[in-house]
């Protein structure tokens, strides 16, 4: 794609990150995203719930407030009860409110296969904007949700699944990321230099784009990223197909221990759905943020730091 022209463009594509930031005249910015997918579990109300949360987190990553939304939605003409379409739309409304956000409308297609999800739109100051180009050597990396919605999903998918054992994840793809949004912005400019939400590319794919638009390495510890319970036993059976993409498209850039365990490796690029923020944080302000994150209740463990640049090497990955 060519580049932009317009100086008011602040953040597009060309850095892969989660939304695009265009500056308007005497006030915030805007932050502007769009995400929709088909359904990862049976209730129609809770998809459209993950859904919403899905679409706002794109905004919150970038240190943004969503403002506004429309919908997105794609519904087969014809074996499908008005009350699932009913429940979906009322699932994506009720975490918006959630959220603060108003609904104005939407676009919804004939599609054989249930699609959903949102436009949003946000506000943040220039100033505060995060990116996946700002990660420095020395900073500490942060991962605010457990690994592994996708291969559950696939789980789910399947019935391969025992009663209850994707309740832990299935609450935390419709947990908003506000609360971890909000301790960054507690944070003062330039401490946290690089965020990004962790979802299709998986946790090694955002950390690539995030070393690549930064020129540095970013170095995980496979032992600290924080996993579901659910799904370490069962990622041998539940490698979805874009696990598999994922690790075609971006282990040539990603150098991993021999010692650390290929289910784990696996689950690494897992793809989520609703997944956490990596935050790149100053090493000293780590502990500042550890703090804010513990005390709005957000499991966020350390669990890597920022290296320099090496040629081909964008992700390394230790026990």
């Amino acid at each position: 794609m060519p580049a932009q022209t317009d100086s008011r463009v602040l953040l597009d594509f060309r850095t892969s990150d989660d939304a695009g930031v265009y500056r308007w005249e005497g006030g915030p910015a805007i932050v502007q995203t769009v995400d929709f997918f088909t359904p990862i579990v049976d209730d129609p109300y809770v998809y459209g719930q993950i859904a919403a949360a899905n679409a706002l987190s794109d905004v919150y990553a970038m240190g943004g407030r969503p403002l506004t939304a429309l919908a997105v939605a794609g519904f087969p003409d014809q074996d499908l009860d008005v009350g699932v379409i009913r429940a979906i739309f009322r699932g994506g409304l009720d975490k918006l409110t959630e959220a603060g956000v108003a609904l104005l409308g939407g676009h919804t297609v004939r599609d054989q296969e249930i699609k959903f999800g949102y436009a949003v739109t946000g506000a943040v100051e220039p100033e505060r904007v995060l990116s996946n180009a700002g990660a420095r050597p020395g900073d500490v990396l942060f991962l605010t949700k457990p690994l592994g919605t996708g291969v559950i999903g696939t789980a789910i998918k399947f019935d391969r699944l025992e009663p209850g054992a994707a309740d832990e994840a299935v609450a935390s793809m419709r947990a908003l990321n506000r609360a971890a949004a909000e301790a960054l912005g507690r944070m003062s400019p330039g401490e946290v230099h690089a965020s990004t939400d962790v979802t299709g590319f998986g946790l090694i794919g955002h950390a690539t784009e995030m070393a690549r638009a930064s020129g540095a390495v970013l170095r995980l510890a496979a032992s600290r990223v924080p996993i579901f319970a659910a799904a370490r036993p069962i990622v041998g059976r539940n490698r979805s197909a874009g696990m598999l993409s994922n690790e075609q498209y971006y282990a040539a850039s990603a150098r991993v221990a021999p010692t650390v365990d290929p289910d784990l490796t696996a689950l690494l690029y897992d793809p989520q759905t609703s997944g956490g923020l990596l935050v790149a944080v100053a090493a000293g302000a780590a502990d500042r943020l550890a703090a804010e994150f513990l005390s709005a209740g957000v499991a966020a463990p350390r669990v890597g730091e920022v290296g320099p640049a090496e040629a081909g090497v964008h992700v390394e990955v230790t026990p």
